[in-house]
């Protein structure tokens, strides 16, 4: 076994939340009437927790008040919608059913909303994760490592023996902040070229894949 334990990022890479995360931003931001943003947007602006999204999302000239107005009514709106339209990517139930038959330790750190990712975990992945790691006040977001250390730590694993899987550039730079390696996983919402340019130190083409680099069987 090359890695013991893997900790996964979320959206982008276990599962498509697009179309909601969209939806909630839109809603958001109807109530004051601002312009709606596309699907490929918000694409764009996901990455760095909600708040960045919201703010990226609301005009360039929005009062930082409206934005904190923005961000509570995106949240409420989110945590009773979240699960409309998203969807793990085909293969992801079976990568980590895989895992866990071999023995891999499995975490999810990410910067969505904990209570929100506890929801989409619990029902879409439920036992196949093992620690849930998401956005706290009292934790640092990703890309500083804290949460994904806490994960390895409430795993009962070293370090050394874990490896992260992302989908983005922020990914790449949490591992790097982490000292871990990173999987960049192409069907995500950044792609191959990002995750080359930000120096992954392993690509995944299919979930598959991620099992096979886990497990040793790709150098």
């Amino acid at each position: 076994m090359k890695f013991t334990a893997a900790v996964f990022d979320l959206d982008g890479t276990l599962i498509d939340t697009l179309e909601d995360l969209k939806n909630s931003v839109n809603y958001a931001l109807g109530q004051f009437g601002f312009p709606e943003r596309t699907y490929d947007e918000i694409k764009s602006f996901v990455g760095n927790g909600v708040a960045k999204l919201v703010y990226r999302s609301a005009p360039a000239d929005t009062a930082d008040e409206t934005k904190a107005k923005l961000l509570a009514l995106f949240k409420e709106h989110y945590m009773a919608h979240s699960m409309v339209f998203t969807a793990p990517y085909e293969g992801i139930e079976e990568m980590l059913t895989e895992l866990k038959n071999t023995g891999v330790r499995t975490a999810v750190v990410t910067n969505k909303m904990q209570d929100a990712a506890f929801d989409i975990i619990g029902t879409f992945f439920g036992s196949l994760i093992d620690v849930v790691i998401g956005q706290v006040d009292s934790l640092p977001q990703k890309p500083e490592p804290d949460g994904v250390w806490l994960a390895i730590d409430k795993l009962g694993e070293k370090r050394e023996n874990a490896v992260y899987i992302g989908d983005s550039d922020v990914d790449c730079l949490t591992a790097k902040n982490s000292a871990l390696p990173v999987i960049g996983c192409v069907w995500g919402f950044r792609g191959r070229e990002v995750l080359e340019e930000c120096g992954a130190d392993y690509i995944a083409e299919t979930p598959s894949d991620v099992v096979k680099i886990i497990t040793g069987k790709v150098k």
